[in-house]
């Protein structure tokens, strides 16, 4: 369990499918990298970020620890330039003895990514959806729900990422490989990767947005998990 020492932690607010809500105090932020379920799709994303400068990974899947203290559930995040984009992760949390699904943005540093991915994510806030599935509801089919993204660019909507989890490494298995050094306690939230970015036409893959809305879907369920953030630059000053 991570020590307080006086660290103002965001209280996140989730609701779960009937109505009832839960509140959450983060104790633990993991974030999964490099989790694609077969090579080719592991190889994609490496030879995409690749092609912005970041430098391959030490091995996969890899397990940063970030600071709890990103989390939000805000509508907006203040980044400083405009070098940072989100990536659509389902994110699994730790409640009640229990986990619950709901989905987050690993926003990042892109500039800052090409010399330290740990710190191009640290730099970063990571938004939250509002609702959460429980998670023993959905793991026997998880690997059909999908997981969709756009971005607001150019004045409209276009599609960022879509997929299956199947593309994913299977969630429970993030959980069985989560180092020692983190308890699966209430408070840990594990953010479980994410998809290729969709090419625009002119070949662009990873790239910032004034706004992102994020989605994770339940097509048998009937049911959907939905966020979107603006994201308001801050000026770089020398």
């Amino acid at each position: 369990m991570a020590a307080d020492f006086g660290v103002v932690v965001n209280l996140l607010h989730f609701q779960g499918d009937g109505g009832t809500g839960f509140d959450l105090l983060p104790s633990q932020l993991v974030v999964a990298g490099w989790t694609g379920r077969d090579a080719a799709a592991i190889e994609h994303h490496i030879e995409e970020l690749a092609a912005i400068g970041v430098r391959r990974p030490s091995s996969v899947p890899l397990y940063y620890r970030m600071s709890r203290r990103l989390l939000t559930q805000d509508d907006a995040l203040e980044m400083l330039g405009t070098a940072t984009s989100g990536e659509a992760e389902p994110v699994l949390l730790r409640h009640g003895g229990r986990w619950w699904l709901t989905i987050g943005s690993d926003h990042t540093d892109r500039a800052v990514e090409t010399y330290s991915v740990a710190v191009s994510k640290q730099l970063c806030a990571k938004p939250l959806a509002h609702h959460a599935w429980a998670w023993d509801d959905v793991a026997a089919t998880a690997d059909t729900l999908t997981l969709h993204s756009e971005i607001f660019e150019h004045g409209q909507w276009v599609p960022y990422q879509d997929g299956l989890l199947a593309h994913i490494r299977p969630l429970q298995s993030l959980v069985d490989g989560l180092p020692p050094d983190v308890p699966v306690a209430d408070g840990l939230l594990l953010f479980c990767g994410t998809l290729g970015a969709i090419p625009r036409a002119d070949g662009a893959g990873i790239r910032p947005a004034e706004r992102m809305r994020i989605e994770l879907i339940d097509t048998a369920g009937g049911r959907r998990i939905t966020h979107e953030y603006a994201v308001l630059p801050l000026p770089l000053v020398a």
